[in-house]
């Protein structure tokens, strides 16, 4: 009888950072040293367990004929149809036990094998070295070359080298990775997002030549004051920079001052360079900036700057963190167009591609390491490693690796400690560590609200209110802290429809210097693209600890279409504001950048009557300094004949082609109305004709019996009634840890999702129907006392709705107004706000004009269906064959579902059209918030159960 030896896996639960893997070192690509790239097609055996198998596979010339086959960059589970497992999302709870630093049995390993040969022109095999480079593996590696153990590590977003060059053989070279999902090194790794196993970046081999650049670090300072930027390189390897554009040519080491242009997020320049060795010449692309603490501010180049920015998760709806270079691209130039200018990489260094772009297109960058354990909020943080000085070394290395890496990132104005982690003496020694690396750089980490460590006041989703106090220096803590700048590292929580309250926020950030902005959460929702629910979510692969949809956050769809929410955060932070008198035709324009002037953008006017523009023409603006204002006057408003809505549109665009945005992008725009609008009226001339089955006025039937609407100029009507339910949001339903405000749960208690509609009294005079009823929830004794008024001119129709509240209402109403459907409808027009959606506190960005849509692209597609889709301000809209006015402005949305089936759905694929197009003219709705994470709506955002009368003109549609 034979035995297997037991496989030695006792490193996984080691608390060290691993073994072999060489010091960090900046991450660079070489002018001339060759590489290898070993992504592509890898063999692929899954376990178990840690120690289902022995290191057999590793050896040469064994046979994994029979092994499946995987993508690397690529995680497992998100390959094979499920035959490797499944993705798991939870927000902070392990979904394993916590037993630190012990994993389960259970623990999926993933058996890697890549053959590969070198390249005709790889160098000889004794001309220098060669490395290894792994950027990015999940959780835990074993590492063996051609049958040798070179090491294992941990830091799954972190870069790890190995010296293999005494291994490398010209063809039939096997390397051979063993990955463990659960490691010691996950307790590090608890953040809000998929657990995703796998080596999910580049596998690089690189050559090392003689002489070669190992390590080395950019040094370029900018002085405001004089205009000048001083540079030194220092290099492991004695080597010379060049700069050609500067005329520079020193030696490593060697400080040199010389004119330049700054570098910053709205004005990029880099300076191309090199660093040339004995052995190797390195490309450079350096940015001269200056980051200070000053004054209690965070300064650049002399300047406090704001912070108008997103956390981003690296997300991909097929490839998971497994992100390529078009991809993470396709982010920036969104980003930009857009107006964002900064990113925090939330909660992991991100691919450094990534940071590449950010130093091109310009994006202030919070570099965060690889760090939470917010899992240990349940144990009161007992036990949590970063007060447990056996895992410093590991603490320690991780930001090393972060800091090692990125540091020749002009972008890169913070390096964060990592996230949600509490605080203890780890974290004490992190920041240590980093102050004495480097001094160009700020620290931050929110969960040191004493700023112990670092050197900004952080928090997230702290309420208006307390941010204003904040700004005012009212806020107590430390007398350190009051003496820091604030920023939200997170805010405004991008969950399904929002965020709301946006715009309130920037005032604050704008009216209190100490006050830098924030960071919305987040960039992209992390729906998984799935066959049978278009994008699944936590809980929809069958496991049992999950949650939900939170994993589904972004201002961006996971198709990376932009959501309204990302529109609105455009106009909320536009760098230039545009505000008017229409009466007086007089624009003010005010330059927001932090450093840009205006030279780069034309302006443009259009005059528009009742939504349609009858003139345009160019605005000449000063090209004014940051911060500056200047009033414009606009040219006199052009003949249109009498009545009519009238006002100004004032746009700024692109003067030219940029690197992220083609000539006449739009960058800001504002609106003046200059004549108000004429409220529709209808003289009730026409008389109620009343028969057995039904009563007639003007182009309308009604029943007889109950005065319910059925026609109106022969197009069929399913009768109006009042309705005050919406689907709620994932704001509405706000999250678990909150009570008393969680107003969609509070909603379903009082029964607003099941009204009842008491036919009280059908009343018909010489002009008018009137139906008096009551609509109230069962099982509650108030409700709203509802009068339905119609009169008619003999070709339109009016309806004047009455709502008196009775009884205690105890919660906001989700919406107000009236609800009908229609046979068929397909295309929409309408004058009003566009053209996206719009609610009261998420408004900023709709536009009045005149619009067209059809039905099915008025619905926002979240990937947990929700409220959408309401137009704002809305003066009339045509569908169906029918036209409608309002009086006063009020909100529509047209789908072929009913709130109803809206909010039973999950997934956009349970939401099936029906026969009829159901239409909600709201005179009133709830606000938004982003209570999913964050504060609720502001009070005047609320929708108050109180006496309130609106009206609503139906005629055939023009």
């Amino acid at each position: 009888m034979s035995f297997r030896t037991t496989t030695d896996v006792t490193y996984v639960e080691d608390v060290s950072p691993g073994r072999g893997a060489l010091p960090p070192r900046a991450w660079y690509a070489s002018s001339d040293a060759k590489s290898l790239s070993l992504n592509g097609s890898w063999r692929l055996r899954v376990s178990a367990t840690a120690d289902a198998e022995d290191d057999s596979f590793a050896e040469e010339g064994y046979d994994a004929g029979d092994w499946a086959e995987v993508t690397v960059p690529g995680h497992w589970v998100l390959q094979g149809d499920g035959a490797f497992g499944s993705p798991v999302y939870t927000n902070h709870l392990y979904p394993f036990p916590v037993d630190p630093p012990r994993v389960p049995t259970e623990n999926p390993t993933g058996d890697h094998l890549r053959f590969f040969d070198l390249p005709e022109d790889w160098p000889a095999l004794d001309e220098g070295g060669a490395v290894l480079r792994f950027d990015g593996v999940e959780s835990c590696a074993r590492v063996w070359l051609n049958g040798t153990d070179i090491g294992e590590f941990k830091g799954s977003r972190l870069p790890h080298e190995f010296a293999v060059g005494h291994l490398l053989k010209p063809t039939g070279n096997v390397l051979a990775v063993r990955v463990h999902q659960w490691s010691a090194g996950s307790y590090l790794e608890d953040q809000d997002q998929w657990w995703l196993p796998g080596i999910f970046r580049d596998v690089t081999l690189l050559h090392r030549p003689p002489g070669s650049v190992l390590d080395f670090f950019v040094h370029a300072d900018y002085d405001h004051t004089t205009g000048e930027g001083t540079l030194r390189v220092d290099s492991d390897v004695d080597g010379r920079v060049s700069v050609p554009a500067l005329d520079i040519d020193i030696a490593t080491g060697e400080s040199v001052t010389v004119p330049v242009e700054p570098w910053s997020a709205e004005t990029p320049k880099l300076y191309d360079g090199e660093l040339v060795t004995a052995g190797e010449r390195v490309p450079l692309r350096i940015g001269f900036r200056t980051v200070v603490l000053e004054d209690g501010l965070i300064k650049v180049n002399g300047r406090a700057i704001l912070f108008k920015g997103v956390n981003r998760h690296e997300w991909h709806p097929e490839k998971g963190r497994a992100l390529d270079l078009e991809t993470m691209r396709e982010d920036v130039l969104l980003m930009k167009r857009h107006n964002l200018n900064a990113v925090r990489t939330s909660h992991y260094p991100p691919h450094p591609a990534f940071l590449d772009l950010c130093d091109e297109l310009g994006l202030w960058v919070i570099d965060e390491c690889d760090l939470e354990t917010h899992g240990f909020t349940e144990q009161a943080w007992r036990d949590n490693p970063v007060d447990d000085d056996r895992w410093t070394p590991a603490l320690l290395d991780r930001a090393a690796r972060m800091v090692e890496r990125d540091k020749n990132h002009p972008s890169i104005v913070f390096w964060s400690l990592g996230n949600e982690a509490g605080t203890g003496r780890g974290l004490t020694a992190m920041a240590e560590w980093i102050h004495g690396r480097d001094s160009s750089r700020l620290v931050h980490y929110e969960g040191d609200w004493d700023c112990r460590d670092t050197d900004v006041y952080s928090r997230m989703y702290a309420f208006h209110d307390e941010v204003e106090k904040i700004g005012q220096k009212l806020d107590g803590g430390t007398h350190k802290r009051r003496e820091l700048p604030f920023i939200q590292c997170e805010y405004g929580h991008a969950m399904g429809n929002g965020p709301g309250g946006l715009a309130d926020y920037q005032k604050l950030f704008e009216s209190y210097d100490r006050l830098q902005g924030g960071f919305i959460w987040e960039w992209i929702d992390h729906g998984i693209k799935h066959p049978e629910l278009g994008y699944a979510y936590g809980g929809d692969f069958g496991e049992e600890l999950h949650d939900g949809n939170f994993v589904c956050d972004g201002l961006i769809f996971p198709d990376r279409t932009p959501s309204p929410g990302l529109v609105e955060y455009k106009k909320v932070i536009e760098p230039v504001r545009i505000d008017g008198d229409g009466a007086d035709g007089t624009v003010r324009v005010t330059n927001k950048y932090d450093f840009a002037d205006l030279s780069g953008l034309a302006f443009e006017w259009a005059y528009q009557v009742d939504g349609e523009t009858v003139e345009a023409g160019a605005l000449s603006v000063p090209d004014l300094s940051p911060g500056e204002s200047a009033d414009v006057k606009l040219p006199e408003p052009p003949a249109h004949g009498t009545g009519g809505e009238t006002q100004w549109t004032v746009r700024a665009l692109l003067a030219t082609d940029t690197a992220w945005a083609p000539k006449d992008h739009v960058v800001a725009w504002g609106q003046f109305p200059v004549s108000g609008r004429q409220s529709p009226s209808v003289a009730a001339s026409d008389r109620p004709a009343a028969s057995e089955k039904l009563i007639t006025l003007g182009p309308a039937s009604f029943d007889a019996r109950t005065g319910a609407l059925k026609t109106i100029g022969g197009v069929e009507v399913t009768a109006p009634r009042l309705d005050v339910w919406r689907a709620p949001t994932d704001n509405d339903d706000g999250a678990e840890w909150q009570t008393d405000t969680r107003y969609g749960m509070l909603w379903r208690k009082y029964g607003l999702h099941r009204m009842r509609h008491r036919l009280d009294a059908v009343e018909v005079s010489d002009d008018t129907l009137t139906v008096r009823t009551r609509v109230a929830p069962a099982a509650w004794e108030f409700g709203l006392a509802t009068v339905y008024r119609w009169t008619s001119d003999g070709e339109r129709l009016k309806l004047t709705v009455s709502v008196t509240p009775d009884g205690d209402w105890k919660v906001p109403l989700p919406r107000l107004g009236i609800r009908f459907g229609l046979p068929q409808a397909d295309a929409v027009r309408w004058f009003g706000g566009g053209p996206g959606e719009a609610y009261p506190d998420t408004g900023t960005a709709s536009m009045i004009g005149r619009w067209h849509s059809t039905v099915d692209e008025l619905q926002t597609p979240y990937v947990r269906p929700q409220e959408n889709g309401a137009r704002a301000d809305v003066r009339w809209v045509e569908l169906g064959g029918l036209r409608i006015e309002g009086d006063p402005e009020f909100w529509f949305s047209a789908r072929r579902w009913t709130n109803e089936q809206l909010d039973a759905a999950r997934h956009l694929t349970d939401l099936t059209p029906g026969d009829t197009v159901w239409v909600n003219l709201d005179h009133g709705q709830h606000g938004i918030g982003s209570q999913s994470c964050g504060p609720g709506p502001l009070p005047q955002y609320f929708l108050r159960a109180e006496p309130t009368e609106f009206s609503f003109v139906f005629s055939t549609a023009r």
